[in-house]
């Protein structure tokens, strides 16, 4: 059995690539769906992701359940950072081509977080009609997988 080790640098490189696509997705989220279609706020936004967690209780936490959702957010960016951190130097055609490797890890977590994550969290929670799908894919693709494949390298020794 083998220790995974990360080297500092290692871990300064997924540390700063979940930061930025971290940044880079909430901020998407609230411009799209709080400014631009005025469907929610900020808060009730990260309040629902902490809802994956707390359940209703989540929207009646205030400020606390506020900064629950942020810290969620960051942790799931975290991981799929390291998640790439840890792949990438096994499969040879993501080091091949940063903007594809970042566009199919992007579309990756999309299917990964809206078929996997968020059904189990929000149980009977209907798949996102293919216009939502569409446009939370290229949110994903942009803000998280193309950031995350730029920020760490693919070709690092072990």
């Amino acid at each position: 059995m083998s220790v995974l080790k990360i080297s500092n640098t290692g871990r300064r490189n997924i540390l700063s690539a979940a930061l930025v696509a971290g940044t880079l997705d909430i901020l998407a989220a609230i411009l799209l769906y709080a400014v631009v279609m005025g469907k929610t706020t900020p808060a009730r936004i990260l309040m629902s992701i902490a809802s994956g967690i707390f359940g209703k209780a989540a929207f009646s936490g205030g400020t606390a359940m506020v900064i629950t959702g942020l810290l969620l957010h960051f942790l799931i960016a975290l991981i799929f950072a390291a998640f790439y951190y840890l792949i990438a130097p096994r499969l040879s055609f993501l080091r091949r081509n940063k903007l594809a490797s970042g566009i199919l890890y992007g579309i990756f977590i999309w299917l990964v977080m809206n078929l996997g994550v968020l059904p189990i969290a929000f149980k009977g929670m209907p798949l996102p009609d293919l216009k939502s799908a569409l446009i939370g894919m290229s949110i994903v693709i942009v803000a998280v997988g193309i950031p995350i494949a730029y920020m760490i390298p693919a070709g690092r020794r072990r």
